[in-house]
């Protein structure tokens, strides 16, 4: 079909995408520049690629082909670099070359925790919880002039596993200012003197295809000779709380380190969606328009 034959209100809605796409080059080009140096800064930390990971001398786990690994200095500033808050408990993490999933250890030496509470997790209460936590570390987060978080529920719901002594649950956790969801999925592997927490932050597309992969990196972990769970002997120290504060955490600070980290917060116009979604319904009104002029039939140059 010539161009002269195009509809004037056809013709303004074509022209309207090609200066919308036109528009966003420029921004692309911004957006591409603002990607290196965040990979730049990300290498700056420092990685070990083969091996295993010294988890702080409590433990070691096996850096899997394709993986690298930072110890908790260089996990903390990843964080930072993300518009998380830092992380001083931070032992290690795990990542892919990129902007990878990431899965953070931290090592909190508070006793040997009972599993006694096993079969009376609530997971209801428990999201009340930790919501309410949620924002009271939001406060800390507006200080350093971070985007406020929000839990939009559970991803997978509390469970345990009392033959390897791990508890594990997954939160979907939105960014309040750009909607973006990411997945906390935690890991709480007892030992003998405290717990390794694990967290594997990913979007929720990624959650289901990394947890085989996961579950396989989980299984080169290990705590180092003497710090088993099996290992307890009378007279050592013994936790405070259970498996229900565990979930939960405790205090703004708590919640602000167990898991609450987010990846989406900056690149949020990633691959120009909004440019994408604007050209979507600018296609769907020129479909209408075309319904209504040639009717049933179908429209020349689809």
């Amino acid at each position: 079909m010539k161009l002269s034959f195009i509809p004037h209100a056809v013709l303004l809605v074509f022209l309207a995408v090609i200066s919308i796409t036109q528009a966003q080059q420029p921004a692309d080009a911004e957006e591409n520049a603002r990607e290196k140096k965040l990979l730049d800064d990300i290498e700056k930390v420092g990685w070990v690629r083969e091996g295993a990971g010294d988890l702080g001398k409590v433990a070691t786990v096996a850096i899997p082909k394709g993986y690298r690994f930072t110890h908790g200095s260089g996990t903390s500033r990843v964080l930072e670099l993300f518009g998380n808050l830092p992380m001083s408990s931070a032992s290690g993490m795990l990542t892919t070359e990129g902007f990878g999933p990431w899965i953070i250890f931290s090592y909190d030496e508070s006793g040997h925790v009972k599993d006694d509470e096993k079969d009376k997790i609530d997971a209801d209460e428990l999201l009340q919880f930790k919501r309410e936590e949620v924002q009271a570390a939001n406060e800390e987060r507006k200080k350093r002039g971070l985007n406020e978080l929000a839990l939009a529920g559970w991803a997978i719901p509390p469970r345990y596993n009392e033959n390897t002594h791990t508890l594990e649950w997954a939160l979907q956790v939105q960014n309040v200012k750009t909607g973006g969801i990411s997945i906390n999925y935690e890991t709480r592997l007892l030992g003998r003197t405290g717990v390794m927490e694990v967290q594997l932050v990913c979007s929720p597309e990624e959650l289901q295809p990394l947890l085989a992969e996961f579950q396989k990196i989980l299984s080169g972990y290990s705590y180092v000779e003497g710090q088993r769970y099996a290992e307890f002997r009378p007279g050592d120290k013994v936790a405070e709380y259970g498996l229900t504060a565990l979930v939960a955490g405790t205090g703004a600070v708590a919640a602000a380190k167990m898991g609450l980290f987010s990846k989406l917060g900056v690149f949020v116009a990633k691959l120009g969606k909004g440019i994408i979604l604007v050209i979507a319904g600018a296609l769907a009104g020129l479909k209408k328009l075309f319904g209504k002029l040639f009717g049933s039939r179908q429209p020349p140059g689809e």
